[in-house]
């Protein structure tokens, strides 16, 4: 049967990466919408605000006052999600009692940053050019290496790192922590509060759900084929393959995944086996860059908006044993909610929560209009 037939029939694709189904149904794009529609984004910013508490020289919520930084500038989050310091928690039940066996919790401790990824308050990743996003990936570098604990196989990499990215406002950690989540939530419709360019370093003493779960299949595969990498692999059959490729270059493949769930989900993956950020070389992190350039660029020009999306690195624990370091391979997740245009948007809702995640497009037929999406970013023609 050939594979052609799946752009017409419903059919679930297994996610290697997570161990779970998607199931696809592309003959439903052709339903009317009468459902919810968001608001076009509008580009009417300013490059300095004086009230955006992220802009070069402005005071934040807590006082503190940025520094007038011309690339990257990186700070503890003033409203963070995780406290480094706070009162030690200690179950209670341990009888072996129902509240024990059911109702239970663990203290968690980190630290959390932000990271402004311009001077700029208008631009987004997909207005950089190549050389303005490799201190992006600079900073995240130093970050991550700074955090590394010393036991990890990673460790002697950290020679070759640099502190040069880094504030000096940025202490050392108290703590080891076990877990890096570096990600940015982009335009309104992903719940970010403020349109500077940003992104956030989630740092704690757990390894979250998401990481461990893929953590899990990494090992598993690993295990099951001598010693081979799963996403070195798909890297490579998709890049034989081309059907889902939308970028590629001798470092890096972004592709729509065979088992995605969002209509035009990414992922960005390396061609060969690195663990984290601090494997890369100055070539690989300038292609990296461009990898991220080509992605986001692509998101605006295919419905001419700011294209709303989560993005976030999965790599290598900052601590674990040397089989979960071994076994990660870095990649980046690009999760964005548009549909049908620059209005109708994907909600996980209904089957998706009860059931199983569903999509409608199918991942060959978003790649190829990812591809038709390449070029000079739509708005720069507009000025």
């Amino acid at each position: 049967m050939p594979d052609s037939i799946l752009d017409d029939i419903s059919h679930r694709r297994y996610n290697q990466l997570r161990g779970s189904w998607v199931l696809v149904s592309p003959h439903r794009t052709k339903r009317p919408w009468q459902g919810q529609q968001e608001s076009p984004t509008k580009t009417t910013l300013p490059a300095y605000d004086p009230k955006c508490y992220l802009c070069p020289g402005n005071k934040r919520a807590q006082g503190d006052v940025n520094p007038k930084y011309e690339k990257t500038f990186v700070f503890v989050n003033d409203y963070s999600a995780v406290k480094d310091e706070q009162a030690e928690y200690k179950p209670e039940n341990k009888d072996g009692s129902l509240a024990s066996r059911l109702l239970r919790a663990e203290s968690v401790t980190g630290k959390c940053y932000v990271i402004t990824f311009s001077p700029s308050h208008n631009l987004t990743l997909a207005d950089l050019e190549v050389a303005q996003i490799v201190p992006v990936i600079n900073t995240w570098t130093h970050l991550y290496s700074a955090h590394l604990s010393p036991n990890s196989p990673l460790a002697k990499l950290n020679k070759a790192i640099t502190n040069g990215g880094l504030n000096e406002n940025i202490a050392k950690p108290n703590a080891q922590y076990r877990y890096m989540q570096i990600f940015e939530n982009k335009g309104a419709a992903m719940g970010c509060s403020n349109p500077h360019p940003h992104g956030q370093v989630w740092t704690t003493t757990s390894l979250p759900e998401e990481p461990s779960m893929e953590l899990k299949q990494l090992k598993k595969y690993r295990c099951e084929h001598g010693g081979a990498n799963l996403l070195e692999d798909y890297a490579q059959l998709e890049s034989s393959k081309k059907e889902r490729v939308v970028f590629e270059n001798d470092s890096f493949l972004a592709l729509c995944p065979w088992w995605a769930v969002w209509p035009f989900e990414v992922m960005i993956v390396s061609k060969k086996h690195k663990r984290a950020l601090v494997d890369f070389d100055d070539k690989e992190r300038e292609e990296l860059a461009e990898a991220i350039a080509e992605v986001t660029r692509r998101y605006d020009n295919l419905f001419e908006t700011q294209f709303p999306y989560s993005m976030g690195l999965h790599q290598a624990p900052l601590e674990g044993t040397d089989e979960e370091i071994e076994a990660s391979h870095f990649h980046i997740h690009f999760y964005p909610p548009l549909l049908r245009s620059a209005t109708v948007r994907k909600f996980l809702v209904g089957y998706e929560l009860l059931a199983e995640p569903q999509r409608d497009i199918t991942p060959e037929q978003a790649a190829a209009r990812l591809r038709d999406c390449a070029g000079p970013l739509y708005r720069k023609a507009l000025n």
